[in-house]
């Protein structure tokens, strides 16, 4: 099978991996761990970044250009709706009109997991504002379903809680709603190592979001590289299509049909 790009927002990207900013020692470190990963978007939580708004700070895209990278602002840290929608309109104004931004609305502080009635009330705010919505959700197939029909341009369910790096915790949840969908489907949170990452691609995810699995690794542009090779062999094993499952053993050599 011919593999397709990704695509979002109307345009096409040919990494699957898309990487956030959080957690590195340093802007340079943040910077070559990126270009391992092979990312192409690249998230950023505007709440906790300087992208410009702080004159007399570093600032994050002297290292990650958006001439090089698209930029996803994200609105991590946000509780409701009135603050995420806010957050998306600074972004706006910061990025000269940039319109894609990833949308979460948390619930708590302990889980991280999503306040679900804000995050459509939030959706359906920005969709009509002009935003292209790619949006955090938790793994129900009916909510990710209802964030399509709003006018999300791509739905991210969360395989473990926020930088746990358990991994999958719900393969059939989460092959369900990429059945369902007429949007990308990216698997957002809860990775841990490339072979969560593989696993994710395997399942038929259009791509997958990562931050803190990379940035907390020992050695996080070793762990970026790993998981690039691991996004591409998750797509291709996908695409290939995986033996069936069986009972009992299957001899790589049969004996059907040989004469002695």
């Amino acid at each position: 099978m011919t593999d397709t790009a990704l695509s979002i927002g109307g345009k096409n990207y040919s990494s699957r991996l898309l990487v956030g900013t959080g957690k590195y020692k340093d802007l340079e470190e943040t910077r070559l761990a990126i270009e391992a990963s092979g990312a192409e978007i690249v998230t950023v939580a505007i709440r906790r970044t300087n992208i410009g708004q702080n004159a007399d700070e570093p600032n994050l895209l002297d290292v990650i250009s958006p001439d090089k990278y698209t930029i996803l602002p994200n609105t991590a840290g946000c509780y409701t709706t009135k603050d995420a929608v806010r957050t998306c309109q600074l972004a706006r104004e910061l990025l000269d009109g940039h319109s894609l931004v990833k949308l979460e609305v948390l619930g708590d502080a302990k889980t991280l997991f999503p306040d679900v009635t804000a995050t459509l009330e939030a959706a359906e705010i920005l969709v009509k504002d002009g935003f292209q919505v790619m949006v955090y959700t938790n793994d129900d197939p009916i909510i990710a379903k209802r964030l399509e029909e709003l006018g999300c341009v791509a739905v991210m369910p969360l395989a473990a809680p926020i930088g746990s790096g358990f991994g999958i915790r719900n393969p059939f949840n989460i092959v369900t709603i990429i059945e369902n969908a007429q949007v990308p489907i990216l698997v957002d949170a809860g990775v841990g190592t490339a072979s969560d990452a593989a696993i994710a691609m395997e399942l038929g995810s259009d791509g997958v979001l990562m931050n803190t699995a990379i940035a907390a690794a020992k050695q996080p542009i070793l762990m970026a590289s790993a998981m690039k090779k691991a996004i591409e062999a998750g797509r291709e094993a996908f695409l290939a299509g995986r033996m069936p499952r069986k009972r009992y053993g299957s001899a790589s050599s049969p004996l059907e049909g040989l004469f002695f």
